[in-house]
């Protein structure tokens, strides 16, 4: 137990605690975003091709969300490294903590030996991070590609659904 006593080990679990906490709200306010997104794509009654351009344009722009919140999460961890006196140059710090958390670690930068616990711990903030953002993009492609493959599903004999349906949707966007 004397191990969890170390700066180290306390400072790498707060910020895991943290960059967790940040990323789970920042999931779930984008899945939010989401369910109104899918809602008006259902009440419009959109043509496959409008689908498909909906759908790569909802997916770049979740991607780019998700690495920006990444980033910045990196940036928590290299503030913290400056703060502390682990690393010197604050782009010393970005690179290490961007090296750590996709879990690359090729840079040649180390911490002090006191604080390197810490730099392990952020490799496994990186990869719970990331699990998380793979499930819920996972989650995503999952629900579109319903949509989608409503589009192409035979609904009578020989017949193809050209068009999601149009479903009456409240001012607030909720479908019923």
């Amino acid at each position: 137990m004397d191990m969890l006593d170390t700066p180290s080990w306390r400072w790498g679990l707060l910020l895991i605690a943290l960059t967790m906490a940040i990323h789970v709200t920042a999931v779930v306010t984008m899945a939010f975003v989401g369910v109104r997104v899918r809602a008006r794509l259902e009440s419009h009654g959109l043509e496959s091709w409008n689908l498909v351009a909906a759908l790569i344009f909802t997916s770049v722009a979740m991607v780019l969300l998700l690495a920006a919140l990444h980033g910045a999460e990196c940036g928590i961890w290299a503030a913290a490294y400056l703060w502390l006196g682990a690393i010197d140059l604050p782009q010393d710090a970005l690179l290490f903590s961007v090296d750590s958390m996709t879990t690359r670690g090729a840079s040649g930068l180390t911490l002090q030996r006191h604080w390197q616990m810490m730099g392990a711990l952020e490799a496994v903030d990186g990869v719970l991070l990331f699990g998380v953002s793979t499930a819920y993009m996972f989650a995503v492609m999952q629900i579109y590609w319903s949509l989608l493959a409503a589009q192409v599903t035979p609904i009578e004999a020989g017949a193809r659904k050209l068009t999601v349906p149009k479903r009456e949707t409240e001012s607030d966007g909720r479908v019923h």
